[in-house]
């Protein structure tokens, strides 16, 4: 069983910045892809980005893109999520998951991804 925790989230002001952090183990950091999704309170999952582990590929969703960076540290055991210019709409449940498939290309759909972390609250608000 695969085990994820994500930390890092928090309230801050519109135009702030957070950096989220997903921590597993290697093997999982070594073979499989990792993204990250956000839930807000009675809409769907969505992806936000996500980062392969052969070839460092990376993925932004349209409403992310030039705001978020997704990263690794393999030395950490950690994939980040640089958070800029956050605006209210960004407020959710920030969760981060191992693709089932080992070093398949990262795609941003939730079904895919196997394992999942228990979220960090992200809120974006003045």
């Amino acid at each position: 069983q695969v085990q994820l925790v994500e930390s890092g989230g928090g309230l801050v002001q519109p135009g702030g910045s957070l950096r989220l952090s997903c921590v597993a183990s290697r093997f999982t950091l070594d073979y499989y892809a990792i993204g990250w999704f956000r839930q807000a309170p009675g809409k769907e999952r969505e992806g936000v980005s996500c980062i392969s582990s052969s070839d460092g590929s990376t993925y932004y969703a349209d409403s992310v893109k030039g705001r978020f960076t997704i990263s690794r540290d393999n030395s950490q055991n950690t994939v980040y999520l640089q958070m800029n210019s956050l605006r209210p709409e960004d407020t959710a449940v920030y969760y981060c998951a191992a693709d089932t498939v080992a070093y398949r290309r990262c795609v941003p759909e939730p079904n895919v991804f196997g394992s999942w972390g228990q979220g960090t609250q992200v809120t974006v608000s003045s």
